[in-house]
């Protein structure tokens, strides 16, 4: 569970959310430190071969779909994502990527 700004926020319901964009083939959802709100959402996300879409796109599509405090605040664009012999995706694996400090 991601708790940002107060509130709580399951990353598998954004996930169920991104999964539904066509070009997105792989997504998970982690939280990162914000100094505002204690934490974001950020999205990690692999998109179909030879797709191209930006962060704004993906931002806005989850926008229509779920309240904005659920939105993610950032996205980060992958080839594939970090998974263990029995295909889970390994979010400890993309916190210690993606959970930089903020500057």
């Amino acid at each position: 569970m991601i708790i940002t700004g107060g509130e709580n926020v399951y990353p598998r319901e954004v996930e169920e959310v991104l999964y539904t964009h066509p070009l997105i083939v792989e997504a998970a959802v982690i939280g990162v430190p914000d100094p505002r709100w204690g934490e974001a959402i950020k999205a990690v996300v692999a998109l179909e071969p030879d797709a191209a879409a930006s962060e704004r796109d993906i931002i806005g599509f989850c926008r229509k779909k779920i309240g904005g405090f659920k939105c993610p605040k950032s996205v980060q664009f992958v080839q594939d994502l970090p998974k263990n012999p029995a295909g889970k995706i390994l979010k400890k694996e993309l916190k210690k990527l993606f959970s930089s400090p903020p500057q």
